[in-house]
């Protein structure tokens, strides 16, 4: 897919636009005029535009992956300049958003219906340059701008994709190809798999995406700075190079792919069955079963055009697959060029002395002559459904052929059309056909068409690939069939929209998806029936799938949609739902030869792409009229050149956008509630009806998240916050300290929105999506939720008015080893939260507490120690929430040191807190389902 942007607005995009793109910047016809040699010496001493950031976010919930691209390029020149973003992204993915933002102007992407009479035309042009289903092929996105002079722009690109399960593993593949070093360069993937997460790799940065498709060299190590943090079901992938380490692996800037391979935990019966509010997903991939016997019969070219190391490779590559058959297969081969050439005229067995043999011919083929694709699937046909009618065939089996060609049919019947009707009336749905087409000059659309209307898949090898490696690759995607005709069942009553229940075969490491719409939201049970043979039987598995009565509420995708679809589009499986069916619509209509249904097909795909905001054959993206960030005075000039340091998910929509303040921004040395964590994190509570503030200290580990507020069930509020480590100062009684990197703050009523704020960025998901630098003022708000930024000095949060956080910012400027940039969180009002709040600071919102055996109040002059009570020697104890606590007088600095205020410190917060610290630990940043507060509750 080629993409290219202009500013004028409206101007429509869609996959495939490759002539247009052309025209709009073609500029060949300068190419032959004579260019003055000053000229040309000023042209190259031009200042080249700098990428300052170049980041990638992807999020995989269940194999759906929703990934943002964020790139940031500078205009150094004295003049205008032409910038241009390019990205390569999977095939098989939907591109969902694309917005500029040009100095202070916002370029957002929307999603509309393309003309009807482009369609089949785009089509067309998209599939010269890709393959259907993502099957090892990738798609280019261009964009390109006139930038002003030292402005700055920032490309911001989404999409989103079902990760295919392939020889027992997922496969997320990333192209980092920043074309220069970048400052500041980060990937950062998230999983999160309900079933748990069996294994996980990250494979070295690969230049080809087609070499990735191979398996690992042993011992190959990931990318350098490459971290990976997991636990049963959640994983967080970092690749952050240094500009000396992107140096070291390329100084072009060209990395290469960045590969993460996982699995999952699964069962071995029917497979793992989700639910979310009104959709549901079924992943089956049985394991343990015997194999079912291939009858398989391989046709190479060997046209005039194969000469050399295609058919060299090629040879190599079956001599391995021929040594790979199991002795219950049966196989033959045929060479054809304008000639049809069968090693046998019929089906083998797989004996020592059949494979020397069919070595032999192998060996002896030699390239020549023109291409009669035809004749040769005709006569593959032929030898299989002879080989079935002719052989008392007890074990069930499979029928395949591997068709390999480099070119376009020559010889004998040349028309697509009957080629595709005659191979199909043959082969009458009982023949599965696998394509592979090498190089550039091969009718892609031909194999692609007969592999979809065959049950089969197509793969492409570029020229300067081995073709050798990925046709072993390929077999061995379908050298084991466990199952053949298989059928998913379903309720009819309590299921609708299913995608495909009917499948040919399953293959050994692959995986079969189906997903759904239930019709009846209260039942608490689905039932679920799987028939198919295997080998000498036939296998009935039937189960009952509890229904959980889940909520939208545990969504991380980060993905906003326009108002009134909210609930339905932050839900992850209608997501995929969205995107499996759209996918099979596609398929339909590629296949079909009747012009009514292929309408038909095109109206549903259409319709559902809109409103699910995929970029498919039959939407385009248009950009909407620009939106200017009207930005506050920094009161204190300190905002810096770098903007935000991470990605926006994605940003659609325009409904909300930076407009006129709402107030003015809190000062940034205003003081708010004494109720805080902040610092290392030193925790204060302040039970203002009590006069009384209380302190105490969390000792947490790097990388966990904490749960601060807890009201989701009833305000709907959520706070989490996630810890960095740094080592201790020198003689410091600890081993390490640590700090608030980022808080997240989730909020589902009266609708869902969320932020993420560090201390270089705020992302805010309101129903649109934003991202604001910490380092310049700026007010926004939107249903009910107003967030105000006061530049590097604090960010203010405000939901409906009745409850107010305060995360303050702490940055250094020279930090010092056991110093990091890091948030503090305060409770300015917690109005707005029930009385059911937990948290490590929620559930003392609105208690009481007293102290028993106290001392003298302190004096009031800070300085000064309290006075013992006369006797001396009573130990002083805290109550709250049935907890005693032994408690001893201090003094603690808030607001980043500028207040020293009393309190009475917990030595051991465990006795303090309900439960144990884990019960504070949150699976990931935007958990909001984690039941806390398990310890029993005790009178005063």
């Amino acid at each position: 897919m080629l993409l290219l942007l202009g500013l004028c607005l409206g101007l429509p995009l869609c996959a495939g636009w490759l002539e247009e793109a052309k025209s709009w910047g073609d500029t060949s016809e300068h190419v032959g005029l004579r260019v003055p040699r000053q000229v040309r010496l000023l042209q190259r001493l031009k200042t080249k535009p700098l990428m300052t950031e170049f980041s990638v976010k992807s999020t995989i919930i269940s194999r759906y992956a929703f990934t943002t691209v964020s790139c940031r390029m500078l205009n150094r020149a004295s003049e205008d300049q032409e910038i241009e973003f390019l990205m390569q992204i999977p095939a098989a993915a939907f591109i969902t958003n694309f917005t500029m933002l040009i100095g202070d102007n916002v370029y957002q992407g929307e999603i509309t219906e393309r003309e009807k009479k482009n369609g089949d035309k785009i089509k067309e042009k998209r599939n010269k340059t890709t393959e259907d289903n993502g099957e090892k092929g990738t798609e280019l996105f261009r964009a390109s701008v006139v930038i002003p002079s030292k402005d700055k722009a920032v490309f911001l690109l989404s999409y989103e994709e079902l990760l295919q399960r392939r020889l027992g593993k997922y496969e997320h593949v990333i192209s980092v190809r920043p074309q220069q070093l970048v400052g500041r360069l980060m990937v950062e993937v998230n999983i999160l798999e309900r079933s748990g997460i069996a294994s996980l790799e990250v494979l070295p940065l690969l230049n080809s995406r087609q070499k990735g498709s191979g398996r690992a060299e042993g011992g190959a190590r990931p990318p350098p700075s490459t971290v990976v943090n997991q636990n049963e079901t959640f994983a967080k992938v970092f690749f952050k190079p240094s500009v000396i380490q992107q140096a070291r692996i390329a100084q072009n800037g060209i990395l290469g792919d960045f590969v993460i391979q996982y699995d999952v935990n699964r069962e071995q019966s029917i497979g793992d069955i989700q639910v979310l509010n009104d959709y549901f997903v079924h992943y089956f991939a049985p394991k343990d079963l015997p194999p079912l016997p291939k009858n398989v019969v391989f046709v190479l070219d060997s046209s005039a055009s194969m000469v050399g190391t295609k058919l060299r490779k090629t040879k190599d590559a079956l001599f391995t697959i021929l040594h790979d058959l199991r002795s219950q297969d049966h196989f033959s081969i045929i060479g054809f060029s304008n000639r049809i050439k069968v090693w046998k005229d019929h089906l083998v067995s797989v004996t020592p002395d059949n494979i020397r043999d069919a070595k032999v011919y192998i060996h002896h083929m030699s390239p020549t002559g023109g291409t009669d694709i035809n004749g040769a699937l005709q006569r593959a046909i032929r030898l299989l459904n002879n080989y079935v009618a002719h052989n008392d065939i007890e074990d069930r089996s499979v029928s395949l052929i591997i068709f390999l060609t480099d070119g376009k049919p020559t010889v004998g019947e040349t028309h697509t059309v009957k080629i595709l009707n005659n191979t199909k009336e043959a082969a009458q749905g009982q023949i599965c056909i696998f394509t592979i087409g090498i190089g550039n000059d091969v009718d892609f659309k031909l194999l692609e068409k007969l592999s979809l209307e065959n049950c089969g898949l197509t793969r492409r090898v570029h020229e300067e690939d081995d073709a050798g490696s990925q046709l072993i690759g390929f077999y061995d995607e379908i050298r084991t069939p466990l199952l053949s005709d298989i059928r998913i069942d379903y309720p009819p009553s309590l299921v609708e929209q299913a995608t495909r229940t009917l499948f040919p075969n399953y293959f050994n490491g692959s995986e079969i998806i189906i997903a759904g719409k239930l019709v009846d939201r209260k039942m608490d049970r689905l039932h679920v029936e799987v028939t198919a043979s295997n080998s000498k039987k036939f296998v009935v598995l039937k189960t009952d799938v509890p229904v959980e009565p889940q909520k939208v509420g545990k969504d991380i995708t980060g993905n906003a949609r326009p108002k009134g679809d909210e609930e339905e589009d932050s839900n992850p499986l209608r997501r995929l739902w969205s995107y499996l069916t759209v996918k099979e619509l596609l398929s339909s209509w590629l296949q079909s030869d009747n012009e009514q249904e292929k309408e038909q097909l095109r109206q549903k795909a259409q319709a559902l792409a809109v409103n699910s905001h995929f970029l498919t054959p039959f939407t385009s993206i248009k950009l909407k009229k620009p939106l200017q960030l009207k930005k506050l005075e920094d009161p204190y000039g300190m905002s810096a050149a770098t903007g935000p340091e991470t990605v926006m998910q994605s940003l659609q929509g325009s409904n909300l956008q930076p407009g006129p303040a709402l107030k003015k921004p809190y000062n940034p040395r205003i003081k708010v509630s004494k109720t805080s964590a902040d610092g290392d994190p030193h925790f204060v509570v302040d039970f203002a009806l009590n006069k009384l503030t209380v302190c105490f200290n969390i000792d947490g580990q790097p990388g966990d998240i904490l749960r601060l507020v807890s009201d989701h069930s009833d305000s709907g509020v959520t706070v989490n916050g996630e810890l960095i480590g740094a080592p201790a100062p020198p003689n410091g009684h600890k081993k390490q300290r640590t700090y608030f990197r980022t808080i997240t703050i989730l909020v589902n009523k009266p609708e869902r929105s969320y932020l993420e704020v560090t201390p270089r960025r705020v992302i805010l998901d309101g129903g649109d999506r934003l991202v604001l630098p910490c380092n310049q003022s700026v007010v926004v708000g939107s249903r009910g939720l107003e967030v105000s930024v006061s530049a590097n000095a604090n960010v203010t949060i405000t939901i409906q008015g009745t409850v107010a956080f305060v995360i303050l910012i702490h940055l250094y400027k020279k930090p010092a080893p056991y110093q990091r940039d890091h948030l503090g969180f305060y409770i300015s009002s917690s109005k707005g939260l029930s009385g059911n709040c937990h948290g490590l600071l929620g559930q003392f919102l609105n208690q009481d507490a007293r102290l028993t055996g106290e001392p003298a109040r302190p004096s009031k002059n800070a300085t000064s120690p309290p006075l013992p009570k006369a006797g001396g020697g009573s130990e002083t104890v805290l109550k709250v929430k049935g907890h005693q606590v032994p408690v001893v007088w201090k003094q603690r600095k808030i607001y980043n040191g500028e207040e020293q205020i009393d309190c009475w410190f917990a030595r051991n917060a465990t006795q303090l807190l309900d439960g144990e610290y884990k019960d504070y630990l949150a699976a990931h940043p935007f958990d909001s389902e984690t039941t806390f507060g398990l310890g029993i509750s005790r009178g005063l």
